[in-house]
């Protein structure tokens, strides 16, 4: 004899310990039961299939369901009334579920915590009394707070002694400062980037975001977005989005995020532009020596690319002493922002011209549907046929010149003019985190200015954005979108969507 008990699981499934447990126990070859006892069939399943299922298997082996609160024997009758009374319960449990959901959404929508985990740096707070349920709300809590607010800074900033740190160096820096997560447990890699992906931290707790058993995301017309109050500023929360995916090893590839090499991702091949990657040999006196080399070359031979090399120590100090004595000073920061802003000023021009003449379309259109409107409800022309197709004409115009009009306005904001100070500041301060520190510090600095960096066999060429190096000196963030740097052949037939081989 076993007693086998599962507080909470829903016996919608056999996803449950216990009962997994006792079936495998009377399913054994010694044949332990004879017969299993349940209060009633929904303890043991509230699905007609499943519960018939199990039925069978376990009258395979000679072991009897027996419910001791309804009584059914095994002739066909009863064993009609066994599946019926599964059917209800079946549908008893999926009715109970619906209606649960949707207080539970009502809840959610009204602003209330439904009781999922709280996230770190928040609490629940009793703000309302209905009967004997207490409603509640999520507040934030100011020690933990702190802890997710250093969380997100180590990883755009760093800690003042290297650069942004990845994921895996924030878990060692708090676990070995005595940081903790709520439980007292030590942080892990999971439980970071979790976070950091968390938009409850700027003010949105999704509930209803994914099915409970299966964890595949609902639509977002079924998903209730509750206010709660924000601990990370939006701007820095969609910085370290960005930088997450920028970081996916499907978009760029491990060895550029945390690889020991300074220019790695970035030099390139300038006869075939295959990457420069990190070589080494070994002279006659044993001493190690390291180079860049080009990829193509070291991967195909030399009839694919005749191949650039280059000593890894020569090329890191050709690049950062050229950024340090030609770009960063005052003088040719302000000669490359001068030549960025008669551009802009150009661009400016053209996008007022444009928003001008789509303002005068949208409004010409507007006046027309005006008179229009005006002359039917006077009485001097009758809606027809003719003149219902006139008016979706002219309201199909001003849409368009609407959506036009959205589209542009974005394009002509206009960076405000940078302080001389500003830009002497950001050129003391670049030549001096390009030069020192970590390879990993350094090299985030050399991305935020370089696209690429060309190696030919008598040039190198440095390879950057002036709108860029703008969006830098004004301190905002330059998010770039490309192609991944390490898939060799991209859009080989040239189209931007692959389709699949002709059968």
């Amino acid at each position: 004899m076993a007693e086998y008990a599962e507080p909470g699981a829903s016996a919608m499934d056999d996803q449950r310990p216990e009962f997994q447990k006792m079936i495998e126990r009377a399913t054994d070859g010694d044949r332990p039961f004879d017969v299993i006892v349940v209060h009633s069939l929904s303890r043991f399943f509230r699905d007609a299939f499943g519960l018939e299922m199990y039925v069978r298997k376990l009258a395979k082996v000679g072991v009897r369901l027996v419910s001791i609160t309804q009584e059914l024997g095994d002739d066909p009758s009863q064993v009609m009334m066994r599946q019926v009374i599964a059917l209800f319960d079946e549908y008893q449990s999926r009715e109970n579920a619906k209606h649960v959901m949707r207080a539970m959404l009502e809840n959610a929508r009204q602003g209330f915590y439904n009781g999922s985990p709280v996230p770190l740096g928040y609490t629940t707070q009793e703000v309302e009394k209905r009967g004997s349920r207490i409603k509640k709300k999520l507040a934030v809590d100011p020690v933990e707070a702190e802890i997710v607010k250093l969380i997100f800074r180590l990883y755009l900033y760093g800690d003042g002694q290297s650069g942004p740190l990845g994921i895996k160096e924030i878990v060692k820096f708090l676990n070995s400062n005595g940081y903790r997560t709520r439980r007292q447990a030590r942080f892990g890699i999971a439980t970071i980037h979790k976070l950091l992906m968390n938009r409850v931290y700027v003010g949105e707790w999704i509930f209803n975001k994914r099915e409970a058993k299966t964890l595949k995301q609902k639509p977002v017309s079924e998903q209730v977005v509750i206010p709660v109050p924000p601990i990370i500023e939006r701007t820095e929360f969609e910085s370290v989005q960005r930088t997450l995916k920028s970081r996916r090893p499907n978009i760029t590839p491990p060895r550029v995020t945390t690889g020991p090499i300074l220019l790695t991702g970035l030099a390139v091949c300038s006869t075939c532009g295959g990457a420069m990657t990190l070589r080494t040999g070994t002279s006659r006196n044993h001493s190690v020596y390291r180079y860049y080399s080009c990829s193509t070359a070291a991967r195909m031979g030399k009839s694919a690319c005749p191949g650039q090399a280059i000593a890894m120590d020569r090329l890191d100090q050709l690049v950062t002493e050229h950024l340090c004595n030609r770009l960063l000073t005052p003088e040719r920061l302000a000669e490359l922002l001068a030549s960025v802003a008669i551009s802009r000023a150009e661009k400016a021009a053209e996008i007022d011209s444009r928003v001008t003449a789509l303002q005068t379309r949208k409004t010409e259109a507007e006046e027309k549907l005006k008179r229009l409107y005006r002359m039917v409800e006077e009485g001097v022309t009758e809606i027809d046929e003719l003149l219902k197709d006139r008016i979706n004409e002219l309201k199909e115009d001003r849409d368009q010149a609407e959506a036009a009009l959205d589209r542009i306005r974005p394009q002509a904001l206009a960076m405000g003019e940078i302080p001389p100070q500003a830009v002497e500041r950001f050129g003391r301060l670049m030549r001096e985190n390009i030069s020192n520190g970590s390879i990993e510090f350094r090299r985030a600095y050399l991305r935020g200015l370089l696209d690429r960096i060309e190696v030919g066999e008598d040039r190198i060429r440095l390879i950057g954005q002036k709108a860029t190096l703008e969006q830098l000196i004004a301190g905002k963030e330059t998010g770039r979108a490309g192609v991944r740097s390490f898939v060799r052949k991209w859009r080989t037939r040239r189209d931007s969507n692959s389709q699949p081989p002709d059968s």
